[in-house]
């Protein structure tokens, strides 16, 4: 046999010692240290808690696993351009043959199983488990002495917590793969998916279409869960074996549910190929506030069925009104203490110089809207709710007080959180469908829910677009109601409010229907989004602001749609067709809000009376005082994230601008997307009133212009 050197094979010195040093880790994995062991119980339990330990990285690990392949994926799909399938169809398609593998495929070692009753005269709640097990086992110990022998017993009490009701007795320990405790998705998963739809929220469009957001937002949302739920309780009456285990209100509890919607996948796409602004703003919209409603409309129920008497057999009137004084009171309070934190966070950036360390900074900005969050689970009110608004009033007052190290961190940090755990609630989903004991496959109420789903989102999107149009402008399109329809996609909020409670029959069929409706929806509508633009001939590449192209002189550039006919380019929005909820915000907001919490113009000096003066320059800071008219320290948050109305003058959507003294350069780019081949050219203007400014596509100054 020839002579191996350890220094040729690459292996010397720490490394090699490291290497054998896991493989005899793995030998005491495989038993190898069970002839070495004693057998006392310390050992036992240390190798109980090691199993368990590898248990729990195993889950982490596959899920780990799956968002490096999902990654990978979509990253080959983005260099390709290929749009038929969204990053999360990818990772739940992953997650499914993942689950199917564990379930079919992995070892079932048995779970040691002891069956337990109470003890003689225990008294508890047969309708409700107890929350914890005292478990007391004895063990005979013989103690044997030179002149005695003595017996006794050793008591041990154990404590097991509720998990929750199985079928049968056969358990394994594929019942404990790759499943979380559900409190996981809504204390350390949802919040940080909420907060960054609210933080990366295009506010201006968002309160141009406020009226009709909110709109389908309250109305909308609680019609499609009536709808679906009274749909559903009208189908199951056919099937008697299905109408003695749903109540009326199970079906309305299933229809709030899943009256929440996810439309991650189409907005990814609508952002991709630069669709209508104010179609963005309409579906990404009703989506972030439909979440926070659904949710406070779950509790509503929830409260609704705990009031109701049944022996009355009927409507009960008080304990409607009741439900719905604690739906407005619930969301309500969320509402306030999320903006409450907000405003908090506001000022303590503005009156303090924590901006001075940005580490330090960031992290009091990710605290205080985590902490909104926990106060409101804490108090009984909607966490969801609370972030939501929490992380509108952080993007609108708290980012502007923000270093620019700490601005570039916390949009980063919440769109990384968002990906993340985004993707993993998708991959989850896939493998709790094999892995998840709790399901309950009906095949005729999944069919039934499927359809009424369907009808529910119709009721939803087409009599209030059609209410919506008599006092609206622009209208909304019949084209443009097609696409809000297919845009109520179901998602992660669904799927956490299914899985929360899976204790009865009709709860594990909702959680089985729900999962379904998710998966079927994300894969087969969201990748079907670019053919449905082509189908109703929805515009794309179009400007992300044509107000500015409507300067005069000012090339605009209309849209194509995606089988490249041109269409007619958006005509500018006037002040007449914004919001008048917004309008009168917007009024408020800059007088008194922003001087407040931030440090813009004009002060509070300015727009308070004389009495109020006094208070005016406390709440002024230096560097309000030393700005410039109308400008901040930093540019504006709405300038950054949703563009102002005072924007300099664009030519595309991949056009931008940056100021020189005396001078603003304009980038133009030949192409709608750019390229690596892309020519570009870089033009200056003199820094004028939009006004004053008429230019046309190359940069020459036309007649009459006052440059």
């Amino acid at each position: 046999m020839p002579n191996i050197s350890l220094s040729k094979c690459g292996i010397q010195g720490k490394p090699f010692i490291l290497v054998l040093l896991m493989f005899l880790s793995y030998l005491l994995h495989l038993g190898f240290c069970q002839e070495l062991m004693s057998g006392t119980p310390d050992s036992e339990y240390d190798e109980k808690a090691l199993n368990t330990h590898r248990l729990d990285n195993l889950n982490l690990l596959l899920y780990t696993f799956l968002l490096i392949l999902t990654v990978v994926t979509i990253w080959m799909f983005k260099h390709r351009r290929l749009r038929f399938l969204h990053e999360t169809g990818l990772a739940v398609i992953y997650g499914l043959v993942v689950g199917a593998i564990i379930r079919y495929t992995g070892p079932t070692p048995e779970v040691r199983v002891l069956p337990v009753v109470p003890s003689f005269g225990t008294h508890y709640n047969h309708s409700v488990p107890p929350d914890v097990l005292w478990l007391q086992l004895s063990k005979r110990i013989i103690e044997r002495s030179s002149k005695t022998s003595a017996t006794y017993l050793n008591n041990h009490t154990f404590v097991y917590t509720f998990k929750g009701e199985i079928d049968n007795t056969s358990l394994n320990e594929i019942d404990q793969k790759a499943t979380f405790d559900p409190e996981v998705f809504f204390n350390l998963l949802l919040p940080p998916i909420i907060f960054h739809a609210a933080y990366s929220l295009k506010r201006k469009y968002f309160f141009k279409n406020l009226g009709a957001i909110f709109t389908f937002a309250f109305v909308g949302t609680t019609v499609t869960a009536f709808v679906t739920g009274s749909l559903i309780w009208g189908f199951i009456q056919i099937f008697p074996y299905l109408a003695k285990d749903f109540s009326f209100l199970d079906t309305l509890y299933f229809g709030a549910v899943i009256s929440a919607t996810d439309p991650v996948t189409i907005l990814a796409i609508f952002s991709e190929l630069h669709v209508d602004v104010n179609l963005y703003a309409l579906v990404f919209g009703e989506s972030v506030l439909n979440d926070a409603i659904a949710i406070v409309l779950t509790r509503a129920i929830q409260s609704y069925a705990e009031k109701y008497n049944p022996n009355h057999g009927g409507f009960e009137m008080v304990a409607f009104f009741q439900a719905v004084g604690e739906f407005l009171l619930i969301f309500t309070s969320s509402l306030v203490l999320g903006s409450t934190l907000g405003i908090a966070t506001a000022l303590l950036t503005k009156f303090t110089r924590i901006r001075d360390f940005p580490l330090l900074e960031t992290c009091l900005f990710v605290l205080m809207s985590y902490t909104t969050f926990l106060i409101a689970e804490a108090t009984d009110l909607t966490g969801i709710v609370s972030v939501l608004f929490c992380g509108m009033c952080q993007a609108h007052y708290t980012y502007n007080n923000l270093s620019d190290d700490s601005r570039v961190r916390t949009k980063s940090l919440f769109e990384l959180l968002n990906f993340l755990a985004e993707n993993f609630i998708f991959s989850y989903i896939g493998v709790s469908m094999f892995t998840f004991p709790k399901h309950h496959f009906d095949v005729a109420f999944i069919c039934i829910s499927f359809i009424a789903v369907a009808l529910g989102r119709a009721a939803n999107i087409y009599p209030l677009s059609f209410l919506l149009n008599f006092g609206r402008k622009p209208k909304i399109s019949r084209n443009f109601q097609h696409v809000l329809f297919f845009s109520g996609l179901r998602g992660a909020m669904a799927f956490a409010l299914a899985i929360r409670n899976t204790m009865s029959k009709s709860r594990q069929t909702f959680l089985t229907t729900t999962s379904l409706i998710v998966i079927g929806s994300v894969i087969f509508v969201g990748g079907s989004v670019t053919p449905l633009l082509t189908c109703f001939g929805i515009p794309v590449g179009v400007d992300e602001d044509p107000e500015h192209a409507a300067l005069p002189g000012t090339p605009h550039r209309g849209g194509n749609t995606i089988d490249g006919t041109v269409t007619e380019p958006p005509r500018p929005s006037t002040q007449s067709e914004k919001s008048w909820l917004a309008r009168i915000w917007g009024g408020f907001d800059t007088k008194y809000m922003k001087p407040l919490l931030t440090h813009s113009k004009p002060t509070l000096i300015d727009t308070l009376p004389p009495c109020c003066l006094p208070v005016a320059r406390m709440l002024t800071t230096s560097e309000q005082l030393h700005l410039g008219n109308g400008g901040q320290g930093h540019s504006d948050s709405d300038i950054e994230l949703c563009i102002d109305d005072t924007d300099s003058v664009r030519s595309g959507p991949r056009a931008f601008a940056s100021t020189q003294p005396g001078f603003q350069r304009v980038y133009f780019v030949n192409d709608r997307k750019m390229a690596m081949d892309d020519e570009e050219r870089h033009l200056f203007y003199p820094i004028v009133s939009p006004e004053a400014l008429t230019v046309d596509s190359l940069g020459k100054q036309l007649p009459g212009s006052s440059v």
